[in-house]
C-alpha cells in the first residue's frame, strides 16, 4: 500500500485515467461512430487525452478542493 503523502497523486491517476477513458471513448463514437478500426481510435485517443489530463487534475486538484470547502456550510442546523 502507499504512504498517505501520496494520496494527492494517486488520486489524480485514477481520476484522469477513468475520465479520460470515458469521455475519449464517447467523444470518439461522436466524432467517427462505431467503424471496425473504433478501438484503435478510441486509444489513440484516451492515450493523448490521459498525458493530458493527468497533470491537469494534479494541478488543478487543490484550487477545487478549495473551492469546494468554501462552498460547503459547516455550521450544523
Amino acid at each position: 500500500m502507499f504512504h498517505p503523502k501520496y494520496r494527492h497523486i494517486i488520486f489524480a491517476f485514477f481520476m484522469s485515467f477513468f475520465m479520460s477513458f470515458l469521455m475519449s471513448a464517447a467523444i470518439s463514437i461522436i466524432n467517427v461512430g462505431i467503424p471496425e478500426n473504433f478501438i484503435h481510435i478510441w486509444m489513440h485517443a484516451w492515450l493523448s487525452a490521459f498525458v493530458i489530463a493527468f497533470p491537469i487534475v494534479i494541478f488543478v486538484g487543490p484550487m477545487v478542493g478549495r473551492i469546494v470547502a468554501k462552498l460547503i456550510r459547516t455550521d450544523e442546523v
